[in-house]
């Protein structure tokens, strides 16, 4: 466990920044009367997350002494992922039963009014299970991504 303790704290960090995003989010009106404006302004959450991994990073240089391989970093930032993926389905639940409990309401029917999706497809879509599948992928797939690109810059041997 010592092991991964970095990782650990900092994906536990991670997860705040996001709850804390989130309320943000829903502070500002993009999950209800801005619904229109979410899919672009949520991308802005790239900024902390790359600051939040760059910090990590930094961290797990300084624990091992001040080096630390391309690698290395891949594989904490890896680490930060995976945990990031398994406390989602938390997050998920937190935001859309109790921060933000009429998001998918909201959100299929300015999608189905767009004439973006059918009904259907929309409900589909926007749910609680589809979200929690989605946000774990996708802490993998942008954790993957962001630590392979952080850990070139914060390498040092």
């Amino acid at each position: 466990m010592k092991k991964i303790a970095i990782e650990l704290k900092w994906g536990i960090i991670f997860f705040a920044a996001i709850l804390l995003w989130t309320v943000f989010e829903k502070s500002i009106g993009l999950h209800d009367e801005r619904i229109d404006r979410h899919h672009i302004l949520t991308n802005f959450f790239a900024i902390p997350a790359i600051i939040i991994y760059v910090l990590a990073l930094l961290d797990k240089r300084k624990w091992q002494g001040g080096v630390m391989s391309w690698t290395e970093g891949f594989l904490a930032g890896l680490v930060i992922a995976v945990i990031v993926s398994l406390l989602s389905p938390v997050g998920q639940y937190l935001t859309h039963v109790y921060l933000s409990p009429d998001y998918f309401t909201n959100i299929i029917a300015y999608t189905v009014e767009q004439e973006t999706m059918t009904q259907e497809a929309a409900e589909q879509f926007f749910n609680l299970n589809s979200y929690i599948k989605q946000s774990m992928i996708g802490a993998i797939r942008m954790g993957a991504v962001t630590a392979a690109v952080v850990a070139f810059f914060t390498k040092k041997q």
